[in-house]
């Protein structure tokens, strides 16, 4: 499998998850980074057969149109994404690239739509988590009930040797993985989630 994190401007990481036997690639976030992206899929010869989006913010889904219009991939987004999208999912459903299987974790709370990666080994975050921190949760539609269920029911429960990719460049380095989180990440320190409701009010 050949796996790629991309930062080409700003902060926002955009990911390149390709079978190297069938050329099949996805591209997660494009972001603001799709020259990069593509500049890349075209020196490996990969043919971008999926555009992932963890969830429809604008900073995140920037580049869909370049990296559709280039290679004719198809959107696939959560289905209550109200991102353009050609392929709805839910968590637990498998996105199938060659012979690399891409499972869908449904992991609302900073979005409702918000879902994580998880591949070979890798779990691709979004915003729900990030290397020291955990994502935002009060936009109009977020929730820190839903961010504490995805954090501590689903991701927690990940193994730890599970390495971490998030959506930004917000922490002490660029990856991670669920042991060092759930080591040194403030925002997973245990809490009821009426405590965690109440941390994550805080400024």
């Amino acid at each position: 499998m050949f796996f790629k994190q991309i930062k080409y401007r700003g902060d926002n990481f955009s990911y390149v998850i390709a079978d190297e036997a069938t050329r099949e690639a996805a591209v997660v976030d494009p972001s603001f980074n799709s020259e990069a992206i593509i500049r890349l899929l075209r020196e490996r010869d990969f043919d971008a057969k999926y555009i992932v989006n963890t969830h429809g913010h604008r900073d995140h889904t920037e580049g869909n149109g370049q990296i559709k219009a280039a290679f004719g991939a198809k959107v696939v987004a959560h289905r209550l994404s109200k991102v353009a999208k050609d392929i709805s999912v839910t968590d637990g459903d498998v996105i199938k690239l060659g012979r690399i299987h891409i499972n869908v974790i449904h992991t609302p709370g900073h979005s409702p739509d918000s879902i994580c990666l998880l591949v070979d080994g890798k779990v691709l975050t979004g915003d729900t988590l990030f290397v020291g921190e955990c994502g935002r949760t009060d936009f109009s539609d977020g929730s820190a009930r839903d961010m504490y269920h995805s954090l501590f029911d689903k991701l927690m429960k990940l193994d730890y040797s599970v390495e971490v990719y998030p959506g930004h460049d917000y922490g002490s380095a660029p990856f991670s993985n669920i042991g060092l989180e759930r080591k040194s990440n403030y925002t997973l320190e245990k809490r009821s989630i009426e405590d965690f409701i109440e941390f994550m009010r805080q400024p």
